[in-house]
């Protein structure tokens, strides 16, 4: 996450990105935007505040060597001399441009901007942003004509959210610099961080905590709710948070045994399918790292638990109550309905 209290534009561009899939091609600016007060007072936040709820980093990445990078090179050339920048922001949206590969990479503008005095992990220091819009919304704009105001429409940025984005900051750690990136229209996994990017996620506990929580939800949907219903898969989901709410680490040995407590027969299928989802994606689920909270604090947000029947009917379990499923929700069949049933306990309605 970075912060932007002091943080100020020293430099910025905006270039169109064509596709040469469909032989659209670039469109240059030859120079620098000089700002307005009012335009800089609402572009500054446009383009930062989606980052300042990132707490996934990630690290260029190079099959042979991380100078060849190209958005690695191109960045710390801006960072060594400013006076380059309108020259380099041309080379990034080339290399963006080498990446549309396919009808469905869409043109845009690209904004490339210059960063000074952002906050990172307690350093001030510069980022450069690069920024692509994909999506352009219609308004309403008048004028005079005759004696009377008319109406026409015209289209243009959304100042509500990004549509692709990264930063990438000049700072270091042991793995390298450091980058934040947003994908708002993720219709493409690999063109933005994989191709353009290239980069991977930082090893660290944010990471290592994503990793394994996804894996759980993949787990919950894949395995236990095929064989053994959305009950058994909202309990699981709702013990895996609990152990997570209630540990400082994870220890795959102490997480099986307790989630899978009452039910021993998951804990083989939970080997497998570890061992299958680091395959699939291509990585390391860590048997034992430390919980970020953060980013439990967001994947706890995205877990669904309802049990949703072709009654019209939804049942909602509390994800923070794993052991109220168990206790007050009971399934069943009735055989005089030819019809399943769930049969809920309470004291008082709400």
């Amino acid at each position: 996450m970075i912060k932007r209290t002091r943080a100020g534009i020293s430099k910025f561009i905006i270039h169109k990105v064509g596709n040469k899939f469909n032989s659209a091609t670039n469109v240059f600016s030859e120079n620098a935007v000089t700002f307005d007060e009012e335009s800089y007072e609402l572009m500054k936040p446009f383009l930062l505040k989606s980052f300042g709820n990132v707490a996934e980093s990630f690290r260029f990445n190079h099959h042979s060597n991380i100078e060849l990078n190209e958005i690695n090179n191109y960045s710390s050339q801006v960072f060594e001399d400013e006076a380059n920048f309108v020259d380099i922001s041309k080379h990034i949206v080339n290399h963006l441009y080498e990446q549309s590969n396919s009808a469905q990479i869409k043109t845009g503008d690209v904004i490339i901007a210059l960063f000074e005095d952002i906050e990172y992990k307690d350093v001030i220091t510069q980022a450069l942003g690069i920024f692509k819009i994909e999506n352009k919304i219609d308004f309403f704009q008048t004028y005079m004509e005759k004696d009377s105001l008319d109406v026409f429409v015209q289209q243009g940025i959304s100042t509500k959210k990004l549509d692709k984005g990264c930063l990438i900051i000049n700072s270091s750690d042991a793995e390298g610099r450091v980058i934040l990136s947003i994908d708002n229209n993720n219709y493409d996994a690999q063109y933005w961080i994989k191709n353009f990017l290239n980069v991977k996620y930082a090893d660290d506990s944010n990471q290592h905590t994503q990793n394994y929580i996804e894996m759980c939800k993949d787990f919950s949907e894949e395995v236990i709710k095929e064989d053994y219903g959305i009950q058994e898969k909202s309990k699981f989901l709702a013990k895996t948070v609990d152990f997570f709410k209630e540990n400082e680490d994870v220890n795959i040995h102490d997480f099986k045994e307790e989630v899978f407590e009452e039910n021993e027969d998951f804990k083989p299928l939970f080997d497998d399918y570890k061992k299958q989802f680091e395959e699939l994606n291509d990585v390391l689920v860590r048997n034992q790292f430390a919980i970020s909270d953060i980013v439990l604090k967001k994947q706890k947000q995205k877990i669904k638990t309802e049990i949703k029947l072709d009654t019209n009917i939804q049942i909602k379990l509390d994800i923070d109550a794993p052991d109220a499923s168990s206790e007050y929700l009971e399934k069943g069949y009735d055989e005089d309905k030819k019809m399943k049933y769930y049969k809920v306990y309470f004291n008082e309605e709400d």
